[in-house]
């Protein structure tokens, strides 16, 4: 009986420790709402080189991007107007080479800047990562890095 008393304790003591245990989060998408969703979908395809993933909507409101590790980016058509952000909140990608895409960037005419808001001028930051920042077409910021 006091085994059977001593057993019950340790499953009651296990199921409220694992009820007190935080839940675990990590990132499943992003997502930008725009005014324009070919627009903002040709700039994420062809500048940034992202591939599009099968999106369940099938209502031409939404394209979903994958940008890595099992993670998605949704962009979604609905924006009355473009709208100004702050470039601290961005989104950001990192590639092999920032200068190519600086270049890129010159090419295609897209306006580029430094972390300070300085134009067509490459961030070196203290721990060697360098670092450009653009807008997409909605004003939405984006850092593009060389961060490993």
């Amino acid at each position: 009986m006091k085994q059977a008393s001593l057993f019950l304790v340790f499953i009651c003591f296990g199921i409220l420790a694992s009820a007190q245990q935080k839940p675990v989060f990590k990132i499943n998408h992003a997502a930008i709402f725009v005014t324009d969703l070919k627009r903002s979908g040709d700039f994420y395809t062809q500048i940034l080189n992202l591939d599009t993933i099968p999106e369940p909507f099938h209502d031409n409101r939404h394209i979903w991007l994958s940008i890595g590790n099992g993670v998605q980016f949704h962009i979604i058509q609905g924006a009355d107007k473009e709208r100004e952000h702050f470039q601290n909140t961005h989104l950001c990608f990192s590639t092999s080479d920032v200068i190519a895409f600086s270049k890129k960037l010159d090419e295609k005419n897209i306006e580029w800047y430094n972390a300070g808001g300085k134009p067509k001028i490459i961030t070196n930051r203290i721990d060697g990562v360098h670092q450009v920042f653009l807008k997409d077409p909605d004003g939405y910021w984006i850092e593009v890095n060389d961060a490993k």
